[in-house]
């Protein structure tokens, strides 16, 4: 072997200690324990520690993962239950938001919202959640028409002050459309109040559905996940994400994605679940 073939071999694999992440397009990091096979929602802490959770059907816990994949440790929700677990977001403070709110039928009428606090700072292994329920302030739930079922829900985000909503998009015939809401990040009743939309695609709504959202930390890049692309909205204004740019990302293959979160203001972690033996992995993507 070449010094020059070597080192091309280096460069490409890349060297991280931790969540040191090499720099490298769609760089899949490690395989995820099996226990997280249906992984629905990642998260980092401030101190830079992976957080995930399970889809629907699972336990009510959180778990840390460590740079192996494996499960660290896990945190149940006293007061919770996974009815559909979706996504995971944080405000500026650190409390985690799980959205239980999956609703494949669009028939749900207890979406809810657990907020617990920074994770790092819960030194057992159980903790109580704030319960924030909601409703959309557009959808009649005994209108049963194939034309209205965009209020399925598996993605979401804080942003000054407010939690926002990004439909899965289930109509017949589909449309592409998914829909942005905005509701109250606090414990209470609250109506989902629509804001705005934006097409995805209309070619397969396997691939056009968004699956997970995510904020930069400088607040400056919204992204949308799908199942082989993603969405990076720049430049909105006030608090409409889908006012600004937006560039559409081919991430190059077709597994079930369902997760992603910033590990930087620039790098980017998705996370699939294993679906026939494929998948089940954390990946990395440089934005810029």
């Amino acid at each position: 072997m070449t010094k020059k073939f070597f080192l091309a071999i280096i460069i490409i694999i890349g060297i991280y200690i931790g969540w040191k992440i090499y720099e490298n397009y769609n760089y899949k990091i490690l395989s995820v324990s099996p226990a997280l096979k249906e992984i629905s929602g990642i998260e980092f802490d401030k101190t830079g520690n992976l957080w995930a959770i399970n889809d629907g059907g699972n336990s009510a816990e959180i778990h840390q993962i460590d740079s192996l994949g494996n499960i660290h440790r896990s945190i149940r929700i006293t007061n919770a239950k996974n009815i559909d677990w979706e996504d995971l977001t944080q405000d500026d403070f650190g409390h985690f938001f799980i959205g239980d709110f999956g609703n494949n039928l669009n028939i749900r009428s207890d979406l809810t919202i657990y907020k617990i606090e920074n994770p790092i700072d819960i030194k057992a292994d159980s903790t109580k959640a704030e319960i924030i329920r909601f409703q959309f302030n557009d959808q009649d739930i005994e209108d049963k028409k194939e034309s209205k079922k965009n209020f399925d829900l598996e993605a979401f985000v804080y942003y000054n002050g407010y939690l926002y909503l990004f439909t899965k998009n289930r109509n017949k015939p589909f449309d592409g459309f998914t829909n942005l809401y905005k509701m109250g990040d606090f414990a209470s009743n609250h109506s989902a109040k629509f804001i705005d939309k934006y097409k995805t695609c209309t070619s397969d709504k396997y691939r056009c559905w968004i699956t997970s959202a995510a904020l930069s930390p400088n607040k400056e890049k919204l992204v949308l996940l799908g199942s082989d692309k993603m969405w990076v909205f720049k430049n909105w204004k006030d608090d409409d994400f889908f006012s600004g740019e937006v560039q559409e990302i081919d991430l190059g293959m077709v597994t079930q994605k369902e997760s992603v979160t910033f590990y930087n203001d620039s790098i980017i972690i998705i996370a699939d679940e294993k679906f026939k033996g494929i998948g089940g992995n954390l990946y990395h993507y440089k934005i810029d």
